[in-house]
């Protein structure tokens, strides 16, 4: 856990983490589910996340739908060679798009001279052509070079998994 956090922030959520492991329980309020486990009031509960967010200790709390079930079984990331002087304010137009689940800007490395990645999801391969298009179509004369790395299995679906205590 982060040094910016009390101990005892710290042992709570850890316990949070634990509770959490698979995914926020399918109940109708899973806030009041992780107060009762942790003998908290669902307002501690999301106090407890703000400080943890606030210190960095998570980013966000987000539904992440298991896009292969809702049947966006097509999937690519799309690598993008933009102007420097220009991502910054392209960068988050892309992010904005419907299309587009996320979207970051990277240093380009040697052999690699990519800098704005952005993943999209469709139907078929037809319909992540068209988005690959339309980012295109955005990002204009600023793109110097891209590519589509195209997914072809899951690695991994799951948030943070703490390592078992002994």
């Amino acid at each position: 856990m982060s040094a910016c956090i009390s101990p005892s922030d710290a042992l709570l959520a850890e316990r949070l983490i634990r509770l959490t492991e698979a995914g926020l329980p399918l109940v109708a309020d899973p806030w009041g589910w992780l107060a009762e486990q942790l003998d908290l009031s669902p307002n501690a509960v999301l106090a407890l996340l703000r400080r943890l967010q606030d210190a960095g200790a998570i980013r966000r709390i987000a539904a992440v739908p298991n896009h292969y079930r809702l049947g966006y079984r097509h999937n690519g990331m799309t690598v993008w060679d933009v102007d420097d002087e220009r991502i910054d304010r392209l960068g988050p137009q892309v992010g904005a798009l419907a299309f587009v689940s996320h979207c970051y800007r990277r240093p380009r490395r040697r052999g690699w001279r990519y800098n704005l990645f952005a993943m999209v999801h469709g139907r078929s391969a037809e319909e992540i052509d068209k988005y690959r298009e339309h980012i295109r179509t955005l990002l204009g004369r600023a793109t110097l070079a891209d590519d589509m790395l195209v997914s072809t299995r899951i690695l991994k679906k799951t948030g943070l998994r703490l390592p078992s205590r002994r």
